[in-house]
């Protein structure tokens, strides 16, 4: 019992050097002697200065950064490319900065914080964002979600193949298709109250019919919530089998597109070796065919190196399988991994091509830096195009319906 009580004693005593602390806090004499006498005046603290508060307090908030007025450059300045030398000492290389029509603002809205609620509350991707798309932030903005543009990615957001120029995930064996997908994006576009929507794909070659079947079952359901609600089909090629090309362009799409990416000479170096620039064209062609009343559309980058005949002969061939649309846009390299860009074209020379498309007979050519396949500016015409096309076709139906009646 002693043992006991004396090993508890030990356990409780505080330590030493506690003890020691306690005893010199307490003897008056102990504390003359470690520490040297003061005047009132030094017993008031001093403020630590806190010179990276101060200088971050000095310079302007992120908001006011934001909303900064930069003077304008002029033509000169602002065509001319500059260079920067980045890396540690001794290893240090020479890059070449984006040019100053490239830029594009940070998205931050509240249109945008709400349509990518909606996405993700849903489980949808969009190909704005697995693309790195540089207008999101044009697209997805507006004063309400009836001004906003996404372009609805269906299938996943990997693909099956490694084109050179793309960021989108790829795997040779992606996860099964959802089969909720179709009735959430009817759902999420019925919500907006979009009046145009644009609808793309991974390559899924994967599976047997390349993922038509759904694509198609997303259209009609589209269809069936909101039947004014025009739609774009952006789709693959469906490793050439026109039966899967023929059945998307006959479930109630408004516009076909295909895009051929670039001339034919460098599609090898490209795109995935299982795309050509041949069967582009047949799959636009089929589906023009198909249903004649469709708008067939196409995209093309630029900076890849091609040249000024390629351009014109691939212009020729997407004329002569009728596609009614072409849009020119500048590649922008997404990573270090993906293939360098060649050329940053001026906006001058996205403007002459634009001319030299409209020219040679397509009913609209959208042209620029920022350019995409799927950009608000070529829905909004193709949207005046289609109600058009549409009305005529009621007023024709209405006066064919009057001369039976005469009759």
């Amino acid at each position: 019992m002693a043992a006991n009580l004396s090993r508890f004693r030990c356990l409780n005593t505080p330590p030493l050097r506690q003890a020691s602390r306690q005893l010199l806090a307490a003897s008056p004499a102990a504390s003359r002697c470690l520490a040297t006498e003061t005047s009132a005046t030094d017993l008031t603290p001093k403020r630590r200065p806190t010179y990276f508060k101060d200088k971050l307090n000095a310079v302007p908030s992120f908001t006011e950064f934001m909303g900064m007025q930069e003077e304008p450059l002029s033509n000169e300045d602002a065509l001319e490319l500059r260079t920067a030398m980045v890396g540690p000492a001794g290893k240090k290389r020479q890059i070449t900065r984006l040019p100053e029509w490239l830029k594009t603002p940070i998205p931050d809205n509240s249109n945008y914080k709400k349509i990518k609620k909606d996405l993700r509350g849903l489980n949808l991707h969009t190909v704005c964002e697995e693309a790195r798309c540089p207008n999101i932030s044009d697209c997805w903005g507006g004063g309400d979600k009836s001004a906003a543009t996404a372009t609805i990615m269906l299938m996943g957001d990997t693909c099956t193949r490694g084109c050179r120029f793309c960021s989108v995930k790829t795997n040779r064996a992606p996860a099964p298709l959802d089969p909720h997908e179709p009735e959430h994006t009817a759902e999420a576009l019925a919500r907006w109250g979009l009046g145009y929507v644009v609808l793309t794909s991974v390559d899924r070659d994967d599976l047997v019919d390349g993922g038509a079947r759904h694509f198609t079952e997303t259209i009609m359901k589209i269809k069936q919530k909101k039947s004014d609600i025009l739609v774009e089909a952006l789709t693959g090629d469906y490793q050439g089998d026109l039966e899967m090309v023929a059945m998307v362009a006959k479930s109630g799409l408004d516009v076909y597109a295909h895009n051929v990416e670039t001339v034919e000479e460098l599609t090898p170096f490209v795109r995935d070796r299982r795309a050509t620039f041949r069967q582009s064209l047949a799959v636009l062609e089929a589906a023009k065919k198909e249903v004649p009343t469709l708008i067939t559309k196409t995209s093309i980058m630029l900076g890849l190196g091609e040249t000024d005949e390629q351009l014109w002969e691939a212009l020729r061939e997407l004329r002569k399988v009728d596609v009614d649309v072409v849009t020119f846009g500048q590649y922008m390299r997404p990573t270090k991994r993906h293939m360098k860009v060649e050329e940053y074209v001026t906006p001058e020379r996205f403007e002459l091509w634009r001319q030299r498309a409209l020219d040679m007979g397509f009913l609209y050519c959208a042209s620029g830096p920022l350019v995409r396949s799927s950009y608000k500016a070529g829905e909004a015409f193709i949207e005046n195009v289609l109600k058009k096309r549409k009305g005529m076709t009621i007023l024709r139906d209405e006066a064919t319906g009057m001369q039976k009646a005469v009759v």
